[in-house]
């Protein structure tokens, strides 16, 4: 499944993705595969995040895609999921993989999450991104042992920093994903989204979780470095570009009014060339 043969829509976000700078200099069948895996994640969101639908309609949207593995496991007809046949043969993809990032996208359809536990957080950048990771890292070509150990970090410094980045969207639509333990540290009252993201105490809850992200983004980089089997760039450049994000909103603080920080796609792109030429 490669980007001609995906729905307009999906074409659109693949190109403006931070995601296509680094994919489109794989190989043409794990180029096409890691196309596969990013369209079937950017459904499975779109369906936890459908504003429009019902959440009785959304969870039965999301059972759907497991009845559609079932199948495709089983070796039968796939409905929706039949444009992952070809990755799933060729890459000996997971189906737990799979299914862990359908049960994240029902975290956020059976509930707004607000202010989870910690470990609740953890569990969520598990499936959400750890478990994309893990699909991904087979598409690699990484050896399963520090694949699992890249995915488990960088998986989860990503994810922290979206949330870090997306603090005031995510309150728009009446979810908060800093976890609780912080903010009772700081000792804001858990009321509404809008007055938790506006107290300027949460700034302090944030740098805590940034600290998180920055473990995570260190491990990830210390394992890209020594050089293990794969085609990497991708995984290197997204570790670069999230981790300037991480440190642009560090410096700028989490109080409100906040800007959305990101890196443009020109920065991408100069990213991923110097990647390619040095070889990191």
């Amino acid at each position: 499944m490669g980007p001609d043969t995906t729905p307009a829509g999906l074409r659109a976000q693949i190109a403006g993705s931070s995601f296509y700078a680094g994919m489109r200099v794989l190989p043409k069948r794990r180029r096409e595969a890691m196309y596969a895996i990013y369209a079937f994640c950017r459904i499975v969101d779109d369906i936890a995040d459908d504003q429009q639908g019902d959440r009785t309609g959304r969870a039965k949207a999301l059972d759907q895609w497991r009845a559609d593995l079932d199948a495709l496991y089983a070796g039968r007809h796939a409905g929706q999921g039949a444009f992952l046949k070809e990755a799933v043969a060729e890459f000996d993809l997971d189906k737990a993989d799979f299914i862990a990032v359908i049960d994240g996208m029902a975290t956020d359809v059976e509930r707004d999450v607000r202010w989870p536990t910690e470990a609740e957080l953890d569990l969520y950048c598990d499936r959400v991104a750890s478990a994309v990771g893990r699909l991904s890292v087979r598409v690699f070509g990484m050896d399963r042992q520090p694949g699992v150990e890249l995915s488990h970090h960088l998986g989860r410094a990503l994810q922290l920093t979206n949330i870090l980045r997306d603090i005031d969207e995510d309150a728009s639509i009446g979810r908060v994903y800093l976890p609780l333990e912080p903010m009772v540290t700081a000792g804001i009252a858990l009321t509404t989204p809008a007055e938790v993201t506006a107290d300027p105490r949460i700034d302090a809850v944030a740098r805590t979780l940034a600290v998180q992200a920055r473990r995570h983004f260190d491990a990830a980089r210390v394992l890209l470095r020594s050089r293990p089997k794969g085609y990497l760039l991708a995984p290197r450049l997204m570790e670069a570009a999230y981790a300037r994000i991480l440190g642009q909103m560090e410096q700028v603080g989490w109080q409100a009014p906040r800007t959305r920080i990101s890196v443009s796609k020109p920065a991408l792109i100069i990213m991923a060339v110097r990647l390619a030429l040095i070889g990191r």
